[in-house]
C-alpha cells in the first residue's frame, strides 16, 4: 500500500468519525400518546415527584391530564369554570401550580383529594402563560398581552404575594432557571428574542442580557439540561434548538409536527423527552444524550 492509498484511508477515517460524531440518537422522535388526545392548546407537560407526568387540556379546554409511561391519558382534575391552564409546576410540598391565563390566577391542587383552589388572583395579570419554579418555591412567571405585543415578568413567593419584576417587554413567554439557579432564561415569541437575567438568593433579578436572537419562527417553552444548556421549542419550525450557556446553537433537532408548544425530561435516567405539539394534539418523545437539571 503505497502512501498515497494510506492518506486516503487516514482522511476517510477522519470524515466518518465527524459524520457519526455528528448523529445522535435525539433525531430519533417517535409518537408517545395517540393524535388530537388532548386539545389544540396542549402544553404544560410536568413530572411529579413519584415521576408521573402531567399535561394541560386533555380532551377539552379546562382540564388536566394524567399520563401514563405506555402513553395512555385519564382525566385527572377539572378546574373551575372558566379556568384555562397554560403550565404546570410543582412545589417542594408536591402540590401542583397552574398558570391559568383567562382568570389572571396561579391556581393550587392538592394532589391527594385534587382540591382545586386560588393561590395567588392579580388584576394586573395580563394572562399567567408559563412558569418555573426555585429551590425556595419560588415562581417565576411569564405574563405576555398577545394584542399588544408585549409582556411583563413576575416572581410569586411561597405566600402567594406577587412583584412585578419588569414591565413593557416584548410577548414573553418560555420561561427557565439554570441548574445553579442563577441565571433566569425569558423568551419572547413575536420579538425572537431570548433574553438572560442574574438571580440572586432572594429571588430578585439583575444584569438583563441578550442571550439569543431567532431571524425566524417563533418560541414558546423551555427547559435546561444537566450541563446548562436551554433547550427551546421552535413554534411553526417544529425544532427544538440547543443554546450552549454561552449562547452558541449547537444544534436543532427536528420533530414530526411543526406547532411545538413546550418540552420536560424525564424517565429513569432524565434523558427521555417529552414534547407537546399543538398541531398534532399531542406528545412526541426523543432520548438525549444528556439528563435534564433536576435528574
Amino acid at each position: 500500500m503505497d502512501r498515497k492509498d494510506v492518506a486516503l484511508k487516514i482522511i476517510l477515517f477522519f470524515l466518518i468519525v465527524v459524520i457519526c460524531s455528528s448523529c445522535s440518537t435525539t433525531s430519533i422522535v417517535s409518537d408517545f400518546t395517540a393524535e388530537h388526545l388532548f386539545t389544540g392548546s396542549i402544553e404544560g407537560p410536568a413530572f411529579d415527584a413519584n415521576g408521573t407526568l402531567y399535561v394541560v387540556n386533555f380532551q377539552r379546554n379546562g382540564t388536566i391530564g394524567k399520563v401514563d409511561a405506555d402513553g395512555s391519558a385519564d382525566l385527572f382534575v377539572e378546574l373551575p369554570q372558566g379556568s384555562v391552564a397554560n403550565s404546570i409546576k410543582f412545589n417542594s410540598g408536591g402540590e401542583m401550580l397552574l398558570a391559568d391565563y383567562p382568570m389572571h390566577n396561579v391556581l393550587k391542587v392538592e394532589m391527594k383529594t385534587r382540591t382545586v383552589s386560588v393561590f395567588v388572583h392579580n388584576e394586573q395579570f395580563n394572562q399567567p402563560n408559563d412558569l418555573c419554579i426555585n429551590k425556595n418555591d419560588q415562581l417565576f412567571a411569564s405574563d405576555p398581552h398577545w394584542k399588544t405585543n408585549t409582556g411583563k415578568l413576575w416572581r410569586i413567593d411561597p405566600d402567594g404575594s406577587s412583584m412585578l419584576l419588569e414591565d413593557s417587554m416584548g410577548t414573553t413567554n418560555g420561561i427557565e432557571l439554570s441548574p445553579d439557579e442563577q441565571t433566569l432564561y425569558v423568551n419572547e415569541s413575536i420579538q425572537r428574542n431570548v433574553w438572560k437575567y442574574s438571580v440572586d438568593a432572594a429571588g430578585n433579578i439583575s444584569g438583563k442580557t441578550l442571550f439569543y436572537h431567532f431571524n425566524d419562527f417563533g418560541m414558546d417553552g423551555m427547559k435546561c439540561d444537566k450541563t446548562g444548556n436551554l433547550y427551546v421549542t421552535r413554534y411553526g419550525k417544529g425544532t427544538i434548538a440547543v443554546l450552549s450557556p454561552d449562547g452558541i446553537l449547537l444544534k436543532e433537532i427536528p420533530l414530526n409536527g411543526k406547532n411545538c408548544s413546550n418540552l420536560v425530561f424525564g424517565g429513569r435516567d432524565g434523558k427521555s423527552v417529552f414534547v407537546t405539539m399543538q398541531d398534532r394534539k399531542i406528545i412526541e418523545q426523543f432520548t438525549n444524550d444528556i439528563p435534564g437539571k433536576s435528574y
